[in-house]
């Protein structure tokens, strides 16, 4: 029956991580403790940059937004995952696959372009030092942020209209843990090969774009590093975009796996590199800027020192 335009069947079925009942409690526990994990570092690392002076930099700006693009599609993606595999009912209304997918599409769109004014405040800062108050003001950094959100937004809808747009027949089980793309447009009656092209071509112009500023910044800093006479001051050119790289080695590499790949290639082990990026993910990020960051570290410090004299 048709589901694309009538409604008359509308529900999906999410079968999951996996089928095998032994195995539904424990990943439940793993899977709610990085969430709780994720939801805790996320917004402390926001807390923290708001509370401290010293962290109101442009490039702390653009972390708090990546923060928070982190916990939003976590929570699109955790908690119906972490239901599914506590109670088994696995289905999802039409219009909760269509939100949900939307509000993935979005998120993990804007973060590729938060990772680029990132990639983009970081080449200002070490190559171009003298104009970057001017370069990086905050009416700039705003100016980023709502560029970020802006094509992200678009992006999601051609996404979602290319994903639902189509005729879908039975049954409806969706071989997945959320409402992605591939495994979508898998169950669609109609001829699909216009949509996948047109996800394609978007999601490359979104992340080999993206990751082209990310490339080129990062090869003017590499330049100018290697230019740098002082060995501390090469030192501290490239500590302050270790963490920023490593983002970015993480976020990226799962996303080319998944989404720049031809259909016919996908296959179970997306499910292995989804959990990387939609759960996983969002849960490093933070302390991969606050382990690898002095400044950040100081901060926790004073934090913990003023939390232990109100004590």
């Amino acid at each position: 029956l048709a589901m694309g335009g009538n409604y008359t069947q509308p529900r999906f079925i999410l079968l999951g991580i996996t089928d095998v009942p032994w195995a539904q409690a424990p990943l439940f526990g793993l899977f709610l403790l990085i969430y709780i994990v994720t939801l805790a570092g996320n917004i402390g690392l926001m807390v923290l940059v708001w509370v401290t002076p010293s962290l109101h930099t442009p490039m702390y700006f653009f972390l708090t937004h990546f923060s928070l693009a982190d916990i939003c599609y976590s929570t699109v993606i955790s908690p119906k995952m972490l239901t599914d595999l506590l109670f088994g009912n696995k289905t999802i209304s039409w219009a909760g696959c269509v939100t949900q997918f939307h509000l993935f599409a979005l998120f993990v769109t804007a973060e590729c372009h938060l990772l680029a004014a990132m990639a983009y405040d970081r080449h200002v800062a070490i190559c171009q030092p003298l104009r970057y108050v001017l370069a990086v003001s905050p009416r700039a950094c705003w100016q980023l942020v709502a560029w970020s959100y802006l094509v992200a937004s678009l992006s999601a809808l051609l996404y979602t209209g290319c994903t639902f747009g189509g005729s879908f027949c039975g049954p409806r089980r969706v071989d997945h843990f959320f409402c992605d793309a591939s495994p979508v447009l898998r169950l669609a009656c109609s001829d699909i090969r216009g949509s996948e092209l047109a996800i394609f071509v978007l999601a490359t112009a979104n992340e080999l774009g993206t990751s082209v500023v990310i490339l080129l910044s990062y090869g003017h800093i590499l330049r100018t590093v290697l230019g740098m006479r002082s060995a501390p001051s090469r030192a501290r050119a490239f500590h302050t975009c270790a963490s920023h790289l490593a983002s970015v080695s993480v976020f990226y590499g799962t996303l080319f796996f998944m989404y720049l790949q031809p259909a016919s290639r996908h296959s179970s082990r997306d499910k292995v590199a989804s959990v990387f990026y939609t759960v996983v993910s969002p849960m490093l990020n933070p302390f991969i800027y606050s382990m690898r960051n002095k400044e950040v570290k100081a901060a926790l410090g004073k934090c913990r020192k003023r939390m232990l004299n109100l004590c």
